[in-house]
């Protein structure tokens, strides 16, 4: 992965989510995430890097579920004619199923959307 890759991904969340407030971004240590692009970038957006130490593999758990569920869910056993249609695949899951509708334990049994808007609701109403 290059640190243009890296960053055309991260400016499409941030093009579409527009954050608010500080946005704490978690990566690795791999070269793309300790560049000065990188870097100057998340000064721009008002974004906040965080990294473990090396070997750490724990901070990674929430992604490495997220792509056990993939591999698992949509695309064992598929075959993709083209990178384009596994592109369209992988977005179908991620953002008309997994992000909408996928219920998740940590979540309290909500999708990941309605937990936000949960939370979002709860810090409205000053709950926090």
């Amino acid at each position: 992965m290059t640190t243009d890759l890296a960053l055309q991904a991260l400016l499409a969340a941030v093009w579409r989510r527009k954050p608010k407030q500080k946005v704490l971004i978690h990566s690795d240590q791999g070269s793309q995430f300790t560049s000065a692009e990188w870097q100057s970038f998340l000064d721009k957006h008002n974004l906040d890097a965080s990294m473990s130490r090396r070997g750490n593999c724990h901070d990674n758990a929430a992604a490495e579920s997220f792509f056990h569920l993939l591999k698992r869910e949509r695309i064992r056993r598929q075959t993709y004619l083209t990178r384009d249609a596994a592109r369209q695949d992988v977005f179908d899951y991620i953002e008309m199923f997994y992000n909408p509708t996928r219920k998740h334990t940590n979540n309290g049994m909500l999708s990941p959307v309605d937990y936000e808007m949960k939370q979002q609701k709860m810090n409205e109403a000053g709950v926090w």
